[in-house]
């Protein structure tokens, strides 16, 4: 838990955040903390109404509110647009990341010519190849690995043992959680006579401002062009983007996702856990996939887009599947019946 020495009360919460106060401003909060769990020092929130229960049995010190949610409580309480926003606003607020002292750890390996600034954080066993450039205040933790040609931009935070691959370009203020791999070989093949013959990937990957990039998720170089992801995006742990891939600002992707390559994903999408994107297609800005969707053709136009089969008991689901693989046959039955029922009418009439 916070120390004391870092409260704040809910006031200059408010006054930092803006929202409507009502109740005691001069309560201290130290932390952000769930419904069920918070104490009479944190401050909690409510964001979906099927929480409203814990909510009414919460001994949190304060609660973040929407403004329909407002009078359901008697705690002090900051009501406010989006809960869930201002929630993350706070909980950054009192959990700033710890500064970093600049410095190069004695057993990290730095190319000649590479242009490190003084203000940069090289953790042990870091390596960093020629001609890299790191911009200002940039961390590269333990173990991480940055080959030829790598540009990294300011304030660019690496978590232990990321690798990025030659030419790759990161942009300023971006995460890469452990295990992140940048500008691995697309896959890329030919078959010549009964053989794979590799084709070389001869693009790079450029990543934009502010993007995060979740634990062994991995990006593929370009074959021939760049893979890109704009600014803003969000990708989970473990997924896989194909060579040539390109995301759009401010898209999120959830964990598990497979984006197979060429394929260009417009700005504002959200794209659920476990889905599959087939290779060579458009996504237009601001759809949202839903997870375990496979998608297989271009999708042209804003809104959801789910093709999940609902989880049953297995004998059930032997049953409908046993159904859906004769579904065509059964529609074709359907459309000779029809129109045997139109010839029947107009003999009739």
């Amino acid at each position: 838990m916070p120390s004391q020495e870092r409260s704040h009360s809910l006031g200059s919460i408010v006054e930092r955040f803006g929202g409507e106060l009502i109740g005691d401003r001069n309560i201290l909060i130290t932390q952000i903390a769930p419904l069920d769990l918070a104490q009479a020092c944190h401050l909690s929130f409510l964001a979906q109404p099927k929480y409203r229960s814990q909510l009414q049995k919460t001994k949190a010190g304060a609660v973040i509110l929407g403004r329909e949610a407002r009078d359901l409580t008697l705690l002090p309480r900051i009501v406010c647009d989006d809960p869930y926003v201002y929630f993350a606003k706070v909980s950054a607020f009192l959990n700033p990341l710890k500064a970093l002292l600049p410095g190069i750890h004695p057993s990290a390996v730095i190319a000649a010519n590479a242009r490190v600034p003084a203000s940069a954080t090289i953790g042990a066993h870091a390596f960093i190849g020629e001609n890299v450039v790191l911009g200002e205040r940039a961390v590269i933790g333990p173990g991480c690995c940055l080959s030829n040609g790598v540009k990294i931009g300011e304030a660019t935070f690496l978590h232990p043992r990321v690798v990025i691959y030659h030419e790759c370009v990161i942009g300023d203020r971006v995460v890469l959680h452990s295990g992140v791999v940048i500008g691995s070989d697309g896959f890329g093949m030919a078959m010549d006579e009964g053989r794979w013959l590799k084709i070389p990937q001869i693009g790079r990957v450029i990543i934009g401002n502010d993007v995060e990039i979740g634990a062994n998720t991995t990006v593929d170089r370009g074959a021939m062009g760049d893979t890109v992801i704009e600014d803003g995006v969000r990708l989970d742990n473990q997924i896989q983007i194909g060579h040539n891939v390109h995301i759009g600002a401010h898209t999120a992707i959830a964990a598990c996702v497979g984006i197979a390559g060429s394929t260009k994903i417009g700005r504002y999408c959200r794209i659920g856990g476990a889905a599959m994107i087939g290779g060579h297609l458009q996504i237009a800005d601001n759809v949202t996939i839903s997870g375990a969707t496979a998608v297989a053709k271009p999708i042209s136009k804003a809104g959801i887009y789910t093709s999940v089969y609902p989880f049953e008991s297995h004998s059930e689901w032997l049953k409908n599947a046993a159904h859906l693989r004769h579904l065509h046959e059964l529609a074709k039955k359907i459309r000779e019946l029809e129109e045997q029922g139109k010839k029947q009418k107009r003999k009739t009439k």
